[in-house]
């Protein structure tokens, strides 16, 4: 086990986080599932957080996060969250209104 460490303390702290697509729709496959995880990694690094693992289907996303105890782990979820949505939603916008064309 290996600690990181900030300027008086020593931490591992690993969460594992889900992310679900609205109403579990099966939007998660081909060019936006490749797309998905460099933005994950690169929104995690902004909040000097670090993906361990991750794992993506077609209608959820497992990763194992590693978070700095000075940084609540809602703060850095959400973060994520919006900002992927943000990101997928202008490089993807030529469908209608959802990523399934809804």
């Amino acid at each position: 086990m290996s600690y990181e460490s900030l300027g008086h303390s020593k931490w591992d702290c690993k969460y594992h986080v889900v992310f679900v697509p609205k109403y579990r729709k099966k939007v998660l496959y081909g060019k936006i599932r490749r797309f998905l995880g460099p933005v994950f990694h690169e929104l995690g690094e902004r909040k000097r957080s670090k993906i361990v693992e991750g794992h993506m289907v077609s209608d959820h996303v497992h990763m194992l996060i590693q978070i700095p105890p000075k940084y609540p782990v809602s703060h850095v979820i959400g973060y994520m969250k919006g900002k992927s949505a943000i990101v997928v939603a202008r490089q993807f916008s030529g469908r209608k209104r959802n990523f399934n064309g809804e």
